[in-house]
């Protein structure tokens, strides 16, 4: 079995794909290739070459569907993929309007579908927790500088500035908005979110949905080192029945397909947990999961091909992860085809 993976950047803000890579190669049966699907000739998966069997460059979801299908068609025609695991918000809509056409090739997915994703959005998650009786930081959508100036009536200061895929910036006056505001719509447009800042410790929840309202799996995780990017750098695998319990809730109203994640944060205030976001995705921090007894990326293979799944419940409590910068040595020759040839 041949299986495509994205998200192969690993960077201070890394993307998923090498640690889901990591949690197929230790599935059991998995004796195919792993395919990489990279965006840029320096995405350190490219160079992994003990975890990527053979790496391809692809166009970016922004340049469209066929130029992306024609490419996929190409490397298929060479490959032979089975199935296909985005790991990156910004290719969610893609890979599910392309579906249909990548099972007729016979590569299959595994994704939640327009209608979910849209849902959990980050300019609709504030309804939705309002719909469903989840506790969510209070929220604005901002369209406009203008709007900015209601930020200290509805929000107070200080608060998160988000763009609609990524990004969050902490800023505690107008001008610190401003900046923010400017930053996030240049990189992803409009609208831009300004959230609550709530205080309190962070939480992550990995979870895996079937798309019937099932969870198959999930784990949880507590922050132990954030950067100032706010990417949990180390964290430990903990075990809470509350968390776990929204968790089942949201898969189970949003009928959810495939891999996401939750963020949450304790208030202090009141000891509540609050969702902040919704990640449509595998998170980066994914490789834990695995190594606490749950293999959420293999189950969502299984899944894509159409297998049963055994929900679940268990994992190990204590497990704990910590990133690590590490020099990958290549050859200019090897940059040098993949600049040329787009793959490696």
């Amino acid at each position: 079995m041949n299986i495509a993976v994205t998200g192969l950047n690993a960077t201070d803000n890394p993307g998923p794909g090498i640690p889901v890579i990591r949690s197929l190669r230790e599935a059991d049966g998995c004796a195919g290739r792993i395919i990489g699907l990279a965006y840029d000739t320096l995405d350190p998966g490219l160079f992994m070459n003990d975890i990527v069997d053979h790496g391809y460059l692809v166009p970016y979801p922004s340049s469209g569907l066929d130029p992306v299908f024609d490419r996929i068609k190409a490397i298929h025609e060479r490959e032979h993929l089975d199935v296909i695991v985005p790991t990156l918000d910004t290719e969610m809509y893609l890979y599910y309007k392309l579906a249909d056409r990548l099972r007729e090739m016979g590569i299959h997915t595994f994704l939640p579908s327009t209608e979910m994703l849209n849902l959990r959005g980050k300019d609709t998650l504030a309804a939705f927790c309002t719909e469903n009786d989840i506790l969510a930081p209070k929220t604005m959508i901002i369209r406009s500088m203008q709007d900015l100036h209601a930020i200290p009536q509805r929000l107070g200061y200080p608060v998160f500035i988000k763009g609609i895929f990524y990004g969050a910036t902490k800023a505690s006056t107008f001008e610190e908005a401003l900046t923010s505001f400017d930053k996030c719509r240049q990189q992803w447009g409009l609208p831009i979110i300004a959230q609550e800042a709530l205080q309190g410790p962070e939480f992550n929840v990995a979870a895996l949905g079937d798309g019937k309202g099932e969870t198959v799996g999930a784990v949880a995780m507590r922050k132990t080192y954030i950067t100032d990017k706010g990417k949990g750098w180390a964290g430990v695998s903990i075990y809470d029945e509350a968390l776990l319990e929204l968790t089942r809730t949201v898969i189970r109203k949003l009928q959810w397909a495939g891999g996401l994640e939750l963020e949450f944060v304790k208030d202090k205030r009141n000891g509540e947990y609050y969702l902040l976001e919704i990640n449509p995705r595998f998170p980066a921090w994914i490789y834990l999961a695995t190594a606490a007894g749950q293999n959420l990326p293999a189950a969502c293979v299984d899944l894509a091909l159409g297998k049963p799944v055994a929900v679940q419940r268990e994992y190990e409590v204590g497990k704990l992860f910590v990133r690590c910068s590490w020099d990958l040595i290549s050859d200019m020759k090897y940059f040098e085809q993949l600049t040329t040839e787009g793959d490696a």
